[in-house]
């Protein structure tokens, strides 16, 4: 029995059916993380030379995460069966040029270290604001430049032949894995404290993590009140793909590993 098979259990062929994306097919769930500690690490590293953020730290985390304890949050839903992808990438948020969102996307994020990782954030956001969008941006904007309503039939005639139907088309780097495996964004440096990310129609991605506001709270720590930076992560994932209990084991692991975060600085083994 193959790895598809494996995956599409009689459950998931059902849920693959009943489920439209991402209308009525989502989990939601957050929790709060104390990052007293993981602040303490970023800002050792920031002062070494290796400019990294929670988004950073996160990013990474969840891409491990995925390697080594919910492989099943790297597939998407293809032709009505659960496809595993063929490797590990992120979609990350950033702020580019005259305050606008875009994102970047980190192939194989399960293979790098964090300064790797920021090392490669940095190169792609530079390299957007001289102009050199990468491929996500680029399809937006030619997108954006097609009138009303042929914006709105190009687009769904992309979602039927590449998100329904499954097909790729490499000349226009357009296919049903073009978005990565998950995306990351922190609406905390835009000053909100929670919130809950969509599951992108045209992204195919199973999961969708959002941090929010880091905040002083009192924390019971060895039975005492103390006060600790506390960071609320939330996640939003497809119900199709994933059950509950997969979002149970990535914020376990996220939880292991924030207490541990000197582990990004070496290469998975």
């Amino acid at each position: 029995m193959n790895s598809s098979d494996n995956l599409n259990t009689n459950w998931r062929k059902v849920a693959s059916t009943i489920y439209r994306k991402p209308v009525d097919s989502k989990i939601y769930g957050s929790v709060e993380l104390d990052v007293t500690e993981l602040e303490k690490y970023i800002a050792a590293k920031r002062k070494a030379g290796t400019k990294i953020t929670l988004t950073h730290v996160i990013t990474l985390i969840i891409g491990r995460a995925i390697k080594l304890e919910v492989p099943e949050l790297n597939t998407f839903v293809k032709r009505g069966k659960i496809t595993p992808r063929p490797q590990i990438d992120a979609m990350v948020s950033v702020l580019l040029q005259k305050g606008e969102m875009g994102s970047v996307k980190i192939e194989n994020i399960d293979k790098l270290t964090i300064t790797e990782l920021a090392d490669e954030i940095a190169e792609k956001i530079n390299a957007s604001r001289k102009g050199n969008e990468n491929d996500t941006m680029q399809s937006k904007h030619l997108l954006s430049k097609i009138p009303w309503p042929f914006r709105s039939w190009v687009f769904f005639l992309y979602r039927l032949f590449t998100i329904h139907w499954g097909f790729s088309f490499p000349v226009i780097k357009l296919s049903a894995n073009s978005f990565g495996s998950y995306m990351v964004s922190n609406i905390g440096t835009l000053g909100l404290d929670s919130g809950y990310g969509a599951l992108l129609p045209s992204g195919n991605v199973s999961i969708v993590m959002i941090l929010g506001g880091v905040n002083k709270k009192p924390v019971v720590v060895n039975n005492e009140i103390v006060p600790r930076r506390i960071l609320s992560l939330s996640a939003t994932l497809d119900h199709r793909v994933v059950d509950g209990s997969h979002g149970g084991k990535l914020f376990r692991f996220i939880r292991q590993m924030i207490k541990n975060p000197e582990l990004l600085d070496q290469h998975l083994r």
